[in-house]
């Protein structure tokens, strides 16, 4: 129960005012409750022939003789005017109207814990979303993606249908249960104080069975991340999946999964189950137990409490029953739903590890050079680059060369800081990155990739895209320059066109275009080429290789190529090979040099 008030200490402070009422209207539920049991004292007095006149009406005073007593001195006068069979009807009415403000007040109670727990629900989807844009790139190479959505929709709405669902239990039963006893108490202590050994006893039995829940739960959750991934992979690689008559070898390694989830999922609903049958025994043999001690108790004429009295008790005890019985219910949902709260908080707890210092320094644009000083960087154990150094001078092309995997795409990605350096700096204008403001970090570089990353949006947001109120005739000069606005005119809506899932309505020339539409809108300082064109055909390549050339115009740009003719004219070429630059200079100077360059060209040209 410790889990579970640990996120409601979270999760609840912005709803207190709401709290505040909820915790109002079902105190006054709880009083109605009473008092609507308490009227039915008179009504089984007068149907059993016990009913004692009451001729004297004493000061009103807070005590629960002095009440009793004027009660039955109005319901003797009403009696003595009307019979007892209109006294019965006009006590029922009583009632009546005790039992409407009850169920009224339950009702206002409910309607505030709907707002807190459909709140609470939306905030924490809106802060694990947030946590996700913050988190480092490494951390998304150690997760599945499937597994991510799964927390961010199956994870959160076992919360919401197990935790949040609860929260009204625990709101409105613990104000009930206490005033309810206090009732008891006040008509029969030592009645009370005997249910009070019995009930804990059945409350212990219960929270035993109810934590086996959180183990199988989480394993249940786990498998349905790993189930989600196989469906995310599955969508993504279709056309391989189709190529090599794999839909046998996916199909049957899907069934495994969902059948083990299938498994886990049936030990888990047997035992939850078994909440309300266990509830309703325990409830039961309470019941008996309390019936059999208070009659005893009459019988031997040792109690408080006469006939009636005792049946009104046991009324009021009745009224326990349900919310107690809500509790252990209440009590097998949480174990389940904390076990899909220690997998949402796995993201909303981890680190961000590309953090802003306090009191960093804002940066507006690039005045002389970017540079790389003695710049180590490893995947956890498998160092990618060593030691590597470089200056980049405002407004130069430099183009960075090698075998795959020889860490040029690293070296890039460490300039806006995706990942930081394990050793050495990267200055900007003399400046340590870490040293300066994120946001403006990242807003003085664009970015166009290898694979065009696009939105199911259109191709106007698309363009766009982190450019701030860019109006319509700044997208159409950013395509014209991009040698878009031509494909996008003929498209059915123009710029207004839907693209689809990451542009699949669209060619890879027509995605890569659009990239750098986007690109040239942003109109960054720094630009970043990461084999823009390497998986294009001629024809389009052409056209991207002139877009791109419109783009680099009066900017400085790092540009990853495997394509050595589209880097002829950089200002400076590096070749990088394992984790260092082999090489550095112009195309004619490293032809010169007759070195690794030289027969990478050689090997392309043939």
């Amino acid at each position: 129960m410790k889990e579970f008030f640990n996120i409601l200490k979270r999760f609840i402070p912005p709803y207190k005012e709401r709290l505040i009422l909820n915790f109002l209207f079902n105190f006054l539920s709880a009083l109605f409750t009473v008092f609507s049991m308490v009227l039915l004292s008179p009504i089984l007095e007068i149907l059993f022939g016990m009913s004692e006149d009451v001729n004297e009406l004493l000061p009103w005073a807070a005590n629960l003789d002095t009440i009793k007593n004027n009660l039955y001195y109005y319901v003797t006068i009403f009696k003595m005017a009307n019979g007892p069979g209109l006294t019965l009807l006009f006590v029922g009415v009583f009632v009546i109207i005790a039992t409407i403000l009850k169920v009224g007040f339950a009702y206002l109670g409910a309607f505030q814990a709907v707002y807190i727990r459909n709140g609470v629900v939306r905030d924490m989807r809106q802060q694990i979303y947030s946590k996700l844009l913050k988190l480092a790139l490494p951390f998304f190479s150690e997760e599945r993606k499937g597994d991510i959505i799964a927390r961010i929709t199956g994870d959160v709405t076992e919360v919401e249908n197990s935790i949040m669902s609860s929260l009204d239990m625990f709101l409105k039963n613990p104000v009930i249960i206490v005033v309810l006893l206090i009732s008891m108490l006040i008509m029969s202590p030592s009645m009370t104080l005997f249910i009070l050994i019995v009930l804990p006893i059945a409350g212990f039995v219960i929270g035993r069975v109810g934590k086996s829940l959180k183990k199988v739960s989480r394993e249940g959750q786990d498998k349905m991340g790993i189930i989600l991934t196989v469906v995310e992979e599955t969508l993504g690689g279709l056309r391989i999946i189709k190529a090599f008559n794999a839909e046998k070898k996916m199909n049957s390694h899907f069934n495994v999964e969902i059948n083990d989830y299938r498994r886990i999922m049936n030990r888990l609903m047997r035992r939850r189950e078994l909440a309300h049958p266990l509830s309703e025994l325990l409830g039961t043999i309470v019941i008996i137990i309390v019936v059999w001690y208070g009659g005893s108790l009459i019988l031997d004429q040792n109690s408080e409490l006469s006939g009636p009295e005792f049946i009104i008790y046991l009324g009021i005890f009745y009224q326990i029953i349900n919310p107690a019985k809500a509790f252990t219910t209440a009590l097998y949902s949480i174990q389940k739903g904390l076990a899909s709260m220690d997998r949402v908080d796995k993201l909303l707890m981890a680190d961000v590890t590309i953090k802003e210092v306090p009191n960093a320094k804002p940066v507006g644009t690039l005045r002389n050079s970017v540079e790389y000083r003695n710049v180590t960087f490893a995947y956890d154990e498998k160092v990618v680059l060593n030691n590597v150094s470089l200056t980049i001078e405002k407004g130069k092309t430099v183009a960075l060369v090698g075998q795959s995997g020889s860490g040029k795409t690293t070296f890039v990605d460490l300039l806006p800081r995706f990942y930081d350096v394990n050793g050495g700096q990267i200055l900007i204008d003399g400046v340590d990155i870490r040293k300066l403001k994120l946001h403006d970090l990242r807003d003085l570089m664009g970015n166009v990739n290898q694979e065009a990353i696009l939105f199911n949006d259109t191709i106007y947001n698309n363009i766009a895209f982190g450019v701030e109120d860019a109006s319509m005739p700044e997208v159409i000069a950013a395509a014209k320059v991009a040698n878009a606005h031509d494909f996008i005119v003929e498209t059915e809506h123009g710029y207004d066109t839907v693209i689809g899932d990451r542009g699949s309505k669209l060619s890879g020339g027509q995605r890569q275009r659009l990239s750098i539409a986007r690109a040239i809108l942003k109109n960054p300082p720094i630009l970043i080429l990461d084999e823009a064109t390497s998986a294009l055909d001629t024809e389009s390549e052409r056209l991207v290789q002139e877009a791109l050339e419109n783009l680099m115009k009066n900017r400085t740009s790092l540009v990853i190529a495997h394509r050595l003719s589209t880097v002829r004219n950089a200002d400076l070429i590096c070749v990088f090979h394992e984790g260092g630059i082999a090489e550095s200079g112009s195309h004619n100077e490293l032809i010169e040099m007759d070195g690794r360059y030289k027969r990478l060209y050689g090997l392309q040209m043939f």
